[in-house]
């Protein structure tokens, strides 16, 4: 079987990630802080971040395509609601994921820990707006 998949919500969702981070990690949310404890000097040069902002369109748009398939077969599977389905499986798959190979990573990189959770959490808001939206616009 096939996950059905809205590509107009994965597209969206993709864009939601780049809006969240925008916010999140300018200097009056959590950027300072980010900067600091990631060791990143700012240059002022555009030029600098167009591949990192590249990289995460990319990745991102792979990450809700995959988090639109994977709700679809839970919710097939488990029936119930299609936005609570895609919640639960977001919330799972960062958990299983991205948290826990975020917190080795760093744990091994001896990053601080603060940075871990910083960049967990920022994770985790991003994958459940990407959820929401999904959830709320299914195939």
């Amino acid at each position: 079987m096939l996950p059905e998949i809205n590509y107009w919500a994965v597209i969206v969702a993709t864009l939601s990630s780049m809006v969240v981070g925008a916010i999140w990690y300018t200097p009056k949310v959590f950027g300072n802080y980010w900067m600091k404890k990631a060791g990143v000097t700012p240059t002022g040069k555009m030029s600098d971040a167009t591949g990192p902002i590249i990289t995460t369109l990319l990745v991102s748009f792979v990450t809700a395509w995959v988090l639109a398939g994977a709700a679809y077969l839970a919710w097939d599977f488990y029936g119930g609601g299609f936005l609570w389905a895609t919640i639960v499986t977001a919330i799972v798959l960062w958990a299983g994921f991205t948290a826990a190979r975020f917190i080795t990573h760093d744990a091994f990189d001896n990053r601080p820990s603060g940075l871990t959770v910083l960049n967990i959490a920022h994770e985790l808001v991003t994958v459940v707006i990407m959820a929401i939206i999904i959830g709320v616009w299914p195939a």
